[in-house]
């Protein structure tokens, strides 16, 4: 995972990705193409993708030191001061303590409802596996107290029968199991469906509070102003 802010220097030329650039068409095909994670979506494969640039030309560039603008190009001072990076980074150093305080107050807003959602949905998914599992288990049982009971009166012929009981008995067993499996799995998806899309708003509106804030000249620190 490449770091905010990362870029590639070639020819004396900066390449940057901004959040309109992912939101291209071209952008969103090669977020997809190239299966290219939220957390990369700053990094130096999606700047070299983006801009066609092989790798290995130019080089990679990326600083997390946000004490002063002048540790960055200028192009890139110029795209953070007019907000181009909304969404892709969050930066304590670039807001005053008040707007900080501010936007951290959000944050926790956000946070907190996210759990709530997550909580909520692995509350009914573990509902639901429970209510399979038992279902499995009764299932189970039953074939087992219906392969002891032929296996106990059929003694006299035990290795012939047994073995047939057993055949029947791990044919239930493996059914039933398989559809406590399918039950289990489908429920974890829609729970980590529903905990995906809370996690992906609750970012959204922290990455909308910290650019709102930065977007205020006052909120910003003295470098960035």
């Amino acid at each position: 995972m490449c770091e905010f802010i990362s870029w590639v220097e070639r020819r004396g030329k900066v390449y940057f990705i901004t959040s309109d650039m992912l939101a291209s068409k071209k952008g969103k095909e090669i977020i997809v193409q190239k299966g290219i994670s939220p957390d990369d979506y700053n990094g130096h494969g999606t700047i070299r993708a983006f801009f066609g640039l092989d790798s290995g030309d130019g080089i990679d560039k990326e600083d997390t030191d946000f004490s002063t603008p002048d540790r960055f190009p200028a192009p890139i001072v110029s795209a953070i001061k007019s907000g181009k990076f909304r969404g892709l980074g969050i930066v304590k150093e670039l807001l005053t303590q008040t707007a900080w305080a501010e936007y951290d107050k959000i944050e926790q807003t956000a946070k907190a409802e996210y759990d709530k959602i997550r909580q909520t949905a692995k509350a009914e998914y573990d509902k639901i596996e429970q209510t399979a599992k038992a279902e499995y288990e009764k299932i189970q049982q039953t074939a087992w107290a219906e392969y002891d009971k032929i296996r106990q009166i059929a003694w006299a012929e035990y290795e012939k029968i047994e073995q047939t009981a057993w055949a029947e008995y791990d044919k239930i067993r493996q059914t039933a199991k398989a559809e406590y499996d399918k039950i289990r799995q489908t429920a974890w998806a829609e729970y980590d469906k529903i905990r995906q899309t809370a996690k992906a708003e609750c970012v959204k509106i922290e990455q909308t509070a910290f650019w709102d804030l930065f977007a205020i000249p006052e909120s910003r620190t003295p470098n960035w102003r």
